[in-house]
């Protein structure tokens, strides 16, 4: 239930806007990384302290600041006092259970997304929520682990200047973030395809008590996802119908393709979750089905020793007189009666298509 609880007992009793961590445990120190870019010229460097990222907002340029690690919640403090955030925003950021949600301050956006990936070491789909502020000149992401991110192409593209993203302004580099974000959506589904494919075969051909197993975590991993993506429908098409002068109308017709996507991923997660739900219905008639044939030929073996009992039994009564006990061929007689109305019952039910 890990996946579903929101863990907040840290939050009990404290004001609002308070900066409390509220995820995975981390100790490693907090890395924090600068690129800033124009069409022309890019500069990149990691910083050891947040402030020796601030004189690049004074640039004509565009910046991104990428925070790896939400922990250290004075740093978050010193990004907050910088850009005068709303508490709360910074509250929202240092919490890792936070519902995708998007809050337009005038000055800037704040957005929340859920990275998924796969994790073998605890075989499912787990998430990394990332917290984007988009600014004039800026966008600020905060996530938990960079060793996860899937925002590499974005940065080469930037290293590279190919395409526009050097040549348009943050909300563009901020689509390009988001739509990095969605596309790994798509990764994580086909991964998870092929396991209903396997798995729906397994239900038809092979059901077993592994199988229920299989069922139930797999209709868990859709419950998850859903939680993930079905709120970022909203935050998509806020950034698209947003009114804002920090999101350009050239801009918007990206993010309407980015809502595409986003609609495309739902109705995956939402046919999948029909199939599984499916499924359990298949798999508890093939357990019945299966079930039924053992019972069909018990019940056809109860059904051809029954005459047999009786005639055993009648012979086996404790009489002293029986007219054909006195027979020499009594014995052969006898099996050859129970042998004729044995296959003749068999030859009966498989001519009816009982076996």
């Amino acid at each position: 239930m890990r996946k579903f609880f929101i863990r907040r007992s840290k939050k009990t009793g404290l004001a609002p806007g308070t900066l409390v961590h509220i995820g995975a445990k981390r100790k490693d120190p907090v890395r924090m990384y600068v690129i800033d870019y124009h069409e022309n010229n890019i500069s990149e460097k990691e910083v050891k302290d947040i402030e020796d990222s601030f004189p690049f907002m004074d640039n004509q340029t565009v910046t991104w600041i990428n925070i790896d690690g939400i922990h250290q919640t004075e740093i978050i403090e010193k990004i907050g006092k910088r850009f005068g955030m709303h508490p709360l925003i910074l509250e929202d950021v240092v919490n890792s259970e936070q519902r995708p949600k998007i809050e337009d301050y005038g000055e800037y956006i704040f957005i929340v997304l859920k990275m998924l990936y796969l994790d073998d070491k605890k075989e499912g789909v787990q998430a990394e929520q990332i917290s984007l502020i988009i600014g004039p000149k800026c966008v600020i992401s905060f996530q938990e682990d960079k060793e996860r991110d899937v925002f590499d192409a974005v940065r080469q593209r930037i290293r590279t200047g190919k395409g526009r993203i050097r040549k348009l302004g943050p909300d563009y580099l901020a689509y390009s973030l988001i739509d990095a974000i969605v596309d790994n959506y798509f990764v994580i589904l086909e991964t998870l395809s092929e396991s209903v494919e396997e798995l729906e075969d397994e239900v038809i051909t092979e059901p077993s008590p592994r199988t229920a197993k299989s069922i139930h975590a797999l209709k868990r991993e859709m419950i998850f996802l859903r939680r993930s993506v079905w709120p970022l429908r909203e935050v998509i098409r806020n950034l698209e119908t947003n009114e804002s002068g920090l999101i350009t109308e050239n801009t918007r017709v990206f993010f309407r393709d980015v809502y595409d996507h986003t609609i495309q991923v739902i109705d995956n997660v939402e046919t999948f979750r029909d199939v599984i739900s499916g499924m359990v219905d298949v798999y508890l008639s093939s357990i019945s089905n299966k079930m039924n044939e053992i019972m069909k030929v018990l019940t056809v073996f109860s059904a051809v020793f029954a005459p047999l009992t009786f005639i055993v039994g009648v012979y086996g009564m404790n009489f002293k007189t029986f007219p054909e006990l006195g027979w020499k061929y009594s014995y052969p007689a006898l099996w050859i009666l129970m042998i004729t109305i044995s296959a003749t019952m068999l030859y009966y039910f498989r001519k009816r298509k009982w076996v």
